[in-house]
Protein backbone atom coordinates (compact mmCIF):
# COMPACT_ATOMS: atom_id res chain seq x y z
CA UNK A 1 0.00 0.00 0.00
CA UNK A 2 1.36 3.13 -0.83
CA UNK A 3 0.05 5.39 2.13
CA UNK A 4 -0.07 4.69 5.60
CA UNK A 5 -2.69 2.38 7.47
CA UNK A 6 -5.27 5.21 8.62
CA UNK A 7 -7.36 5.28 11.21
CA UNK A 8 -10.13 8.36 12.73
CA UNK A 9 -10.29 8.72 15.68
CA UNK A 10 -13.46 10.60 17.63
CA UNK A 11 -15.60 11.63 20.14
CA UNK A 12 -18.64 12.49 19.75
CA UNK A 13 -21.74 12.98 21.54
CA UNK A 14 -25.09 10.74 21.85
CA UNK A 15 -26.62 12.37 18.74
CA UNK A 16 -23.87 12.59 16.28
CA UNK A 17 -22.02 16.07 16.93
CA UNK A 18 -18.29 16.53 17.49
CA UNK A 19 -18.60 20.12 18.48
CA UNK A 20 -21.46 22.36 20.08
CA UNK A 21 -22.79 25.11 16.94
CA UNK A 22 -20.11 27.41 19.05
CA UNK A 23 -17.76 25.28 17.37
CA UNK A 24 -14.76 26.10 19.79
CA UNK A 25 -13.40 22.42 20.54
CA UNK A 26 -15.94 21.57 23.69
CA UNK A 27 -15.15 18.83 25.65
CA UNK A 28 -16.64 15.67 24.97
CA UNK A 29 -14.53 12.61 25.98
CA UNK A 30 -14.23 11.13 29.51
CA UNK A 31 -11.44 10.64 31.52
CA UNK A 32 -10.66 7.41 30.43
CA UNK A 33 -11.36 8.20 26.69
CA UNK A 34 -8.22 10.70 27.24
CA UNK A 35 -6.32 7.73 28.32
CA UNK A 36 -7.64 5.93 25.82
CA UNK A 37 -6.36 8.59 23.01
CA UNK A 38 -3.12 9.07 24.30
CA UNK A 39 -2.43 5.44 23.95
CA UNK A 40 -3.72 5.81 20.54
CA UNK A 41 -1.30 8.91 20.22
CA UNK A 42 1.93 7.11 21.15
CA UNK A 43 1.10 4.10 19.13
CA UNK A 44 1.05 6.41 15.55
CA UNK A 45 3.70 7.45 13.70
CA UNK A 46 1.81 10.54 12.91
CA UNK A 47 -1.59 12.86 14.24
CA UNK A 48 -3.41 14.72 11.32
CA UNK A 49 -5.52 17.23 11.72
CA UNK A 50 -7.36 19.82 9.06
CA UNK A 51 -7.31 23.77 8.84
CA UNK A 52 -10.30 24.85 10.95
CA UNK A 53 -8.89 22.46 13.60
CA UNK A 54 -5.48 23.96 13.49
CA UNK A 55 -6.72 27.57 13.69
CA UNK A 56 -9.91 26.88 15.71
CA UNK A 57 -8.46 24.97 18.19
CA UNK A 58 -4.92 25.38 18.19
CA UNK A 59 -4.26 21.71 19.06
CA UNK A 60 -0.83 19.77 20.61
CA UNK A 61 -1.05 16.97 19.31
CA UNK A 62 1.83 15.35 21.57
CA UNK A 63 1.57 12.06 24.07
CA UNK A 64 0.46 13.78 27.07
CA UNK A 65 2.24 10.30 29.76
CA UNK A 66 5.78 10.87 30.40
CA UNK A 67 5.70 6.90 30.94
CA UNK A 68 4.02 6.61 27.09
CA UNK A 69 6.59 8.99 25.88
CA UNK A 70 9.68 7.12 27.30
CA UNK A 71 8.54 4.29 25.60
CA UNK A 72 8.89 5.25 21.99
CA UNK A 73 12.36 7.04 23.06
CA UNK A 74 13.28 3.46 23.98
CA UNK A 75 11.55 2.14 21.06
CA UNK A 76 14.04 4.68 19.05
CA UNK A 77 11.51 6.67 17.97
CA UNK A 78 11.00 10.96 18.80
CA UNK A 79 8.64 11.58 22.14
CA UNK A 80 5.70 12.30 20.11
CA UNK A 81 4.72 11.48 16.49
CA UNK A 82 4.87 14.01 13.56
CA UNK A 83 2.18 16.46 13.69
CA UNK A 84 0.48 17.10 10.06
CA UNK A 85 -1.62 19.66 9.52
CA UNK A 86 -3.37 20.28 6.10
CA UNK A 87 -4.55 23.45 5.43
CA UNK A 88 -5.48 25.25 2.01
CA UNK A 89 -4.43 28.38 3.46
CA UNK A 90 -1.71 27.95 6.06
CA UNK A 91 -2.22 31.19 7.90
CA UNK A 92 -2.15 29.69 11.48
CA UNK A 93 -0.73 30.78 14.59
CA UNK A 94 2.99 30.64 14.23
CA UNK A 95 2.54 31.10 18.33
CA UNK A 96 0.23 28.35 18.62
CA UNK A 97 0.92 24.84 20.05
CA UNK A 98 0.92 22.70 16.80
CA UNK A 99 4.60 24.56 16.37
CA UNK A 100 5.55 24.99 19.85
CA UNK A 101 3.97 22.17 22.04
CA UNK A 102 6.43 19.04 22.60
CA UNK A 103 9.41 17.68 20.43
CA UNK A 104 8.05 16.22 17.31
CA UNK A 105 8.40 16.95 13.56
CA UNK A 106 6.14 19.23 11.92
CA UNK A 107 4.82 18.76 8.41
CA UNK A 108 1.93 20.90 6.69
CA UNK A 109 0.61 20.35 3.47
CA UNK A 110 -0.80 23.80 1.86
CA UNK A 111 -1.69 24.98 -1.78
CA UNK A 112 0.59 27.78 -3.76
CA UNK A 113 -2.48 30.19 -2.04
CA UNK A 114 -0.17 30.45 0.82
CA UNK A 115 2.12 33.26 0.76
CA UNK A 116 5.39 33.06 -0.07
CA UNK A 117 6.45 35.04 2.77
CA UNK A 118 4.13 32.74 5.48
CA UNK A 119 5.76 29.60 3.52
CA UNK A 120 9.24 30.58 4.43
CA UNK A 121 8.17 31.75 8.13
CA UNK A 122 7.22 28.37 8.65
CA UNK A 123 9.79 26.74 7.39
CA UNK A 124 12.16 29.17 9.41
CA UNK A 125 10.30 27.75 12.43
CA UNK A 126 10.84 23.88 11.49
CA UNK A 127 8.30 23.20 9.93
CA UNK A 128 8.39 20.91 6.64
CA UNK A 129 6.07 22.30 3.99
CA UNK A 130 4.51 20.83 0.95
CA UNK A 131 3.02 22.82 -1.28
CA UNK A 132 0.46 21.12 -3.86
CA UNK A 133 -1.15 23.59 -6.66
CA UNK A 134 -5.00 25.09 -6.08
CA UNK A 135 -7.83 24.88 -4.99
CA UNK A 136 -6.92 22.44 -2.66
CA UNK A 137 -4.39 20.00 -1.44
CA UNK A 138 -4.23 16.50 -2.99
CA UNK A 139 -4.94 14.31 -0.60
CA UNK A 140 -3.80 10.82 -2.10
CA UNK A 141 -0.75 12.76 -2.61
CA UNK A 142 -0.28 14.21 0.65
CA UNK A 143 -1.09 10.65 2.43
CA UNK A 144 1.88 9.01 -0.46
CA UNK A 145 4.22 11.48 1.02
CA UNK A 146 3.48 10.72 4.24
CA UNK A 147 4.46 7.21 3.32
CA UNK A 148 7.41 8.05 1.93
CA UNK A 149 9.17 9.71 5.28
CA UNK A 150 8.40 6.93 7.17
CA UNK A 151 4.64 7.41 8.24
CA UNK A 152 3.13 4.06 8.55
CA UNK A 153 0.63 4.07 11.15
CA UNK A 154 -1.46 7.30 11.00
CA UNK A 155 -4.39 8.91 13.17
CA UNK A 156 -6.92 11.78 12.10
CA UNK A 157 -7.75 14.00 14.97
CA UNK A 158 -10.49 15.72 12.40
CA UNK A 159 -12.12 17.89 11.85
CA UNK A 160 -15.16 16.55 9.91
CA UNK A 161 -14.81 18.38 6.27
CA UNK A 162 -11.57 16.78 6.51
CA UNK A 163 -12.93 13.53 7.96
CA UNK A 164 -15.45 13.08 5.09
CA UNK A 165 -12.82 14.06 2.56
CA UNK A 166 -10.75 10.68 3.21
CA UNK A 167 -13.43 9.00 3.79
CA UNK A 168 -15.24 9.44 0.18
CA UNK A 169 -11.56 8.98 -0.91
CA UNK A 170 -11.17 5.26 0.27
CA UNK A 171 -7.72 6.54 2.40
CA UNK A 172 -9.36 5.66 5.93
CA UNK A 173 -8.96 2.00 7.04
CA UNK A 174 -10.51 1.99 10.56
CA UNK A 175 -13.16 4.48 12.50
CA UNK A 176 -12.80 4.55 16.22
CA UNK A 177 -15.43 6.28 18.19
CA UNK A 178 -15.89 7.45 21.94
CA UNK A 179 -20.05 8.07 22.07
CA UNK A 180 -20.76 10.07 25.60
CA UNK A 181 -23.72 10.38 26.96
CA UNK A 182 -24.49 13.94 25.79
CA UNK A 183 -26.73 15.85 23.43
CA UNK A 184 -25.43 18.55 21.66
CA UNK A 185 -28.36 19.37 19.25
CA UNK A 186 -28.22 22.10 17.06
CA UNK A 187 -28.36 22.05 12.72
CA UNK A 188 -25.08 23.92 12.08
CA UNK A 189 -23.00 21.91 14.65
CA UNK A 190 -20.63 19.58 13.13
CA UNK A 191 -20.45 15.78 12.74
CA UNK A 192 -17.81 12.75 12.46
CA UNK A 193 -18.24 13.83 8.41
CA UNK A 194 -19.56 16.80 6.61
CA UNK A 195 -18.50 18.41 3.87
CA UNK A 196 -20.83 17.77 0.85
CA UNK A 197 -22.16 14.34 2.10
CA UNK A 198 -23.28 11.39 -0.03
CA UNK A 199 -26.12 10.04 -1.67
CA UNK A 200 -28.42 7.03 -0.17
CA UNK A 201 -26.34 4.77 -3.36
CA UNK A 202 -23.29 6.02 -2.41
CA UNK A 203 -23.17 4.94 1.54
CA UNK A 204 -19.71 4.11 2.59
CA UNK A 205 -20.11 0.79 4.39
CA UNK A 206 -18.35 -0.33 7.41
CA UNK A 207 -17.74 -3.26 9.54
CA UNK A 208 -18.30 -3.57 13.20
CA UNK A 209 -15.56 -5.32 14.91
CA UNK A 210 -15.41 -4.16 18.70
CA UNK A 211 -17.61 -2.99 21.07
CA UNK A 212 -16.65 -1.68 24.65
CA UNK A 213 -19.15 -0.31 27.35
CA UNK A 214 -17.69 1.81 30.21
CA UNK A 215 -19.08 2.55 33.40
CA UNK A 216 -18.60 6.22 32.56
CA UNK A 217 -22.28 5.56 30.21
CA UNK A 218 -19.56 5.94 27.36
CA UNK A 219 -19.41 3.19 24.44
CA UNK A 220 -16.41 2.74 22.36
CA UNK A 221 -17.13 1.66 18.72
CA UNK A 222 -14.42 0.18 16.46
CA UNK A 223 -15.28 -0.06 12.52
CA UNK A 224 -13.51 -1.52 9.83
CA UNK A 225 -14.08 -0.07 6.20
Amino acid sequence: MNRPYTFINVAMTADGKIDTFERKGSAISSKRDKDRVDELRALSDAILVGGNTLRDENPKLIVKSAARRAERINRGLSPNPIKVGIVTVADIPLKGDFIEAGEARKVIFTTSQTSNQQIETLRSLGVEVFVHDPPRVDLPLAMQTLKKIGVDHLMIEGGATLNFELLHLSLVDEIMLYIAPLIFGGANAPTLADGLGLTRDMTIQMQLVDVEQWDDGGIVLRYKL
